[in-house]
């Protein structure tokens, strides 16, 4: 026989390991966007982009990104694995894939990253060495120069302009625009290399009045004034320099004077140094573009590097997995192969390899174990048919048996065990093989440490004991137990004897009861009127014989009762009228317990002596009544429930006393009592009636305190008994004296 395959053990274990398996991917998204997002925030949020990205944060920008998209490659290599080994037969959750696809990617990703950062570095700098910050300050320099020098040409004619102006407001405050002051202005004019000045006035009605020009260029002092010029130098402006052509014109006003105006120019060759400017300007600009470029080159450069490195990435993925699955193929049929063996195919064989590899060695091993195999499962099959067939006949043969049988081994181990030994043991183990006999049944386990081979057990089970006489076979596999139950055969006899010891108490004390309470009635008759009435000592005496004769009298009774059961007569008759009369008797003497009969109506019909069974309902309900006095409880309660299911009659009496004692299962044994004044015969009279009458009774603990005592009648089985008989007494008021004579039964 092929043994089922063990579940493997790691597979919980690599269900757990692979279970964070996407959220480790959502995480690797979610930071190769972050990455790139990030990425792109450095490259646009440079402070000045004519400068180059330092190389030390491209690179690290370079390798970011490529890490991220080298993980997200390798995972997407997992799942495409993983999809491959869940159509394949191998199972294990695609690990010798995912595996590959890891190293072939750490192989290909580790140079290949070490490679960009190199070149990604070796580039940089060498962009770095040709656009310095030296050699763009050089340009940035030399414009600025240039710019300076054509500042300082513009500076120097407007300052001589201004100083003049200061000349003309001094010699006009102590002197008037006179002829001198025409060689004055001329002088002015050509010892500061002016090329051509004017001094004029400017009024709104009479517009440019000039006072004094020099003017060898002949030029239109009325186009180089302009009102928006007159305007700004009124409110306050210094001067204002214009260069028109090849001329640096310069206006002013003249201090202290808000009409008077100087107006000056200086010939020069102002387009060359228009040009110049213009030309470094245009240098620096150019540069900037370059500086510009550069980036773009640097940033294209570095994506290059980025893409390609991540298709050689995706390329070795796709080859891990091409050379994954050409080496799981053949482990594949392997595990294809042993999981068909594993379900009892043994003919399964791999095909034969075409390579002696080590793969192909165990291709050709597997092969010769199943062939082994086969040979040895078909002696096994042979041998366990045989073994069965043999079982089969031990079982037949033990089931039909009556007794109990049980094997055991050296050690104490139950090997063998028939359904009565379970059933007579009444063990809560589910089956007894397998179990150590001191743990299901310890009795059995001390008489087998003993030498004894032949012995009387009781074995106790909850509130059941069972007496069983046990015989033991010693082997040397081990004892064997057999076992019967003599239980109802020990009762039997036990109840035989008491009640041949009731005849002989009945006979032997009766006889003499009768004389003597009547000796005593006479005594009481005769002297009782002639002792003083104050002497209460011989009327007490008498009472006391008379009263324990009494007592002596209905414990005879009681034994006659149990000794001579008279046979009983079945008829149909209503439960409910039997109980009730039953609970009325003690009702009425006992005002102080509430009594309750429950039942449906029309109540339940069965076929009994009626007699007998109000018999044993009032010995019932007086014992409840007693475990209520007993607990001291003067409002007890006490119901009586009847009901029917199918052909079973329930009589279920509940009481609130003080409950049912410890040796509850010896209470119904004759003789047996917890009171001190009881005989022990009430409940063993009842279980008589009861069994008489194909009924059991057993008791319970009451939820919430006192005890249940439930009768249970074959209501089916004693309709056959019903006789018909119609002479017995009616129930009524007969009935009723008859059970009121059987109260004092316990």
């Amino acid at each position: 026989m092929i043994a089922s395959p063990t579940p493997d053990l790691g597979a919980e274990e690599q269900s757990r390991r692979f279970a964070i398996t996407p959220a480790v991917e959502a995480l690797v998204v979610a930071i190769a966007i972050v990455v790139a997002i990030t990425s792109y925030l450095v490259i646009t949020n440079q402070s000045s982009p004519q400068r180059l990205i330092p190389p030390p944060v491209v690179a690290l920008i370079l390798v970011a990104n490529l890490v991220s998209g080298v993980a997200l490659m390798m995972l997407l290599g997992r799942r495409v694995a993983m999809r491959r080994a869940a159509r394949s037969a191998i199972g294990g959750g695609g690990r010798l894939h995912v595996r590959l696809v890891g190293l072939f990617s750490i192989v290909a990703a580790v140079p290949m990253l070490l490679v960009a950062i190199f070149a990604s570095l070796l580039f940089q700098y060498g962009v770095q060495f040709w656009y310095s910050d030296r050699a763009r300050g050089m340009l940035e320099n030399a414009t600025v120069l240039a710019r300076t020098s054509y500042d300082q040409q513009l500076r120097r004619w407007e300052e001589a302009t201004v100083t003049m102006a200061d000349d003309m407001s001094v010699y006009l405050r102590d002197n008037s625009i006179d002829p001198r002051f025409a060689s004055f202005f001329f002088q002015q004019v050509y010892y500061r290399s002016l090329s051509e000045g004017a001094l004029f006035a400017v009024s709104p009605k009479s517009g440019i009045q000039t006072m004094a020009i020099v003017n060898p260029y002949a030029i239109d002092l009325s186009k180089q004034v302009t009102p928006t010029a007159i305007a700004r130098l009124k409110s306050g402006r210094r001067s204002i320099v214009t260069v028109t052509g090849d001329r640096i014109q310069t206006l002013t006003a003249l201090p202290g004077s808000d009409q008077l105006f100087l107006y000056a120019a200086r010939v020069e060759d102002t387009k060359r140094m228009t040009t110049q400017t213009a030309r470094a300007e245009a240098i620096v600009t150019d540069y900037r573009a370059l500086l510009a470029r550069a980036r773009s080159l640097q940033l294209q450069f570095n994506a290059a590097l980025l893409f390609v490195s991540l298709f050689i990435v995706g390329i070795s993925v796709w080859i891990a997995l091409a050379v994954a699955d050409r080496l799981v193929r053949p482990v594949e049929e392997l595990v294809a192969a042993a999981r068909r063996v594993a379900g009892g195919d043994l003919r399964a064989r791999v095909p034969d390899p075409r390579s002696r590899d080590e793969v192909g060695t165990l291709a050709k091993a597997f092969n010769q174990m199943t062939v082994r195999l086969e040979e040895q499962n078909t002696e096994l099959v042979t041998a366990n048919d045989q073994l069965e067939n043999r079982r089969a006949l031990i079982e037949a043969v033990m089931a039909g048996v009556s007794a109990g049988v049980i094997a055991t081994a050296g050690d104490g181990t139950i090997r063998l065990a028939n359904q009565s030994a379970t059933s007579l043991i009444g063990t809560e183990v589910d089956g007894l093989v397998g179990h150590r006999l001191a743990a299901v049944a310890p009795e059995l386990a001390d008489l087998v440490a003993g030498r004894d081979r032949e012995a009387i057990v009781q074995v106790s089970r909850s509130s059941d004991t069972r007496t069983l006489a046990v015989r033991i076979a010693r082997t040397d596999a081990g004892p064997i137990l057999t076992f019967d139950d003599i239980t109802q055969q020990v009762l039997d006899q036990r109840r035989a004897a008491w009640s041949d010891v009731a005849r002989r108490i009945a006979h032997e004390i009766k006889n003499p009861l009768t004389p003597i309470q009547l000796a005593a009635e006479r005594l009481q008759r005769r002297y009782g009127s002639k002792i003083d009435p104050e002497d209460t000592t011989f009327a007490r005496l008498t009472d006391t014989i008379v009263r324990q004769v009494g007592d002596l009298r209905r414990m005879v009774d009681e034994f006659s009762s149990f000794a001579r059961m008279p046979k009983p007569v079945f008829r149909e008759e209503s439960i409910v009228d039997i109980a009730r009369q039953a609970m009325f008797l003690h009702e009425v003497a006992h005002s102080g317990i509430v009594f309750d009969l429950v039942h449906d109506d029309p109540g339940p019909v069965l076929v009994c002596d009626r007699r007998q069974l109000g018999q044993a309902f009032t010995n019932i309900v007086k014992n409840a009544v007693e475990a209520i006095e007993s607990k001291g409880d003067v409002a007890g309660r006490i119901v009586m429930t009847l009901s029917q299911d199918g052909h079973q009659v329930l009589v279920d009496v509940a009481d609130t006393g003080i409950g049912l004692p410890a040796e509850r299962d010896r209470i119904v044994e004759p003789y047996m009592t917890t009171r001190a004044r009881g005989t022990g015969l009430g409940l063993a009279i009842v279980k008589k009636i009861v069994e008489e009458h194909l009924g059991t009774i057993s008791f319970f603990d009451r939820e919430g305190g006192g005890a249940v005592v439930r009768m249970c009648f074959d209501a089916g089985t004693l309709a056959t008994f019903d006789t018909g008989d119609t002479d017995r007494e009616p129930a009524g008021d007969g009935q009723l004296a008859a059970l009121t004579r059987n109260r004092t039964l316990t």
